[in-house]
């Protein structure tokens, strides 16, 4: 096997290229990234249209399932939690932090503080969001509490939630996903949750432009995550069949 698979883990955070893949690979993959041990961080694009559900989220609508059974979008579970996320016109994170602060509130301030960063840098300053937690909303840009991020001041609509964060915790080791919204599209979402996408102000930038912003944020204010002075590293075939072999079982 590929000497990538059976390295032990290192403390430099692993920096991955952006991918563009059907919602299945993408939960597998972040699955096995967590499951390596190592630190790693990657920006990712989906296929088609795919609405990703809470870990715990009980709540399916019937025409979720006649949308997904038909084809016209992918329906996948995340192992993350939250509500469910409408993916297609967002661009989605993947964090794994070994040794991630215990406290979940202390972690989610670090985990998003390069998030913040790059927003600010464009003049568009993100908060967290200051609603209770509760129980997860059917979708997930409904609500913003502590986990999310949303731009100040608020519309005349009210907040507006550019990125929902969730985690996901194993043996110490903390996976958090989560979805920066760039242009959602207003018809699905309604279509989907009855309810307009948040009232986002629009990017001053295009999204390769923000995706480096993105990735040189991170290196600058994520220091426990030592980012590779080598920059992107590409899965190896072997690291892709694993991956797949996860996907093709069904693991959790």
């Amino acid at each position: 096997m590929d000497s990538t698979v059976q390295a032990s883990p290192s403390r430099t955070t692993r920096l991955l290229p952006t991918l563009q893949l059907s919602g299945r690979w993408q939960m597998a993959m972040d699955r096995w990234l967590l499951d390596q041990g190592q630190p790693a961080l990657r920006l990712y694009r989906w296929q088609q249209p795919c609405l990703s559900l809470g870990r715990h989220q009980k709540q399916v609508p019937a025409h979720w399932l006649e949308w997904a059974a038909s084809g016209r979008l992918e329906l996948v579970r995340r192992p993350s939690g939250g509500g469910a996320v409408l993916h297609g016109g967002d661009l989605s994170y993947c964090l794994i932090w070994p040794g991630a602060p215990v406290d979940r509130a202390a972690a989610y301030r670090q985990a998003c503080s390069w998030l913040q960063r790059a927003f600010a840098s464009l003049g568009l300053p993100l908060v967290f969001g200051d609603q209770p937690a509760g129980l997860a909303p059917r979708n997930c840009f409904a609500t913003s509490s502590a986990a999310d991020l949303v731009h100040v001041p608020p519309t005349a609509t009210g907040a507006a939630k550019r990125i929902g964060s969730a985690q996901f915790w194993q043996s110490g080791r903390l996976l958090q996903h989560g979805s920066i919204q760039l242009e959602p599209d207003r018809t699905w979402w309604r279509e989907l949750f009855g309810t307009p996408p948040p009232p986002l102000p629009s990017l001053p930038c295009d999204e390769t432009f923000l995706e480096e912003l993105l990735l040189e944020a991170a290196a600058g204010a994520l220091p426990e995550l030592e980012l590779p002075p080598l920059g992107l590293q590409p899965l190896s075939r072997d690291e892709r069949r694993a991956i797949r072999a996860r996907m093709e079982s069904g693991q959790p």
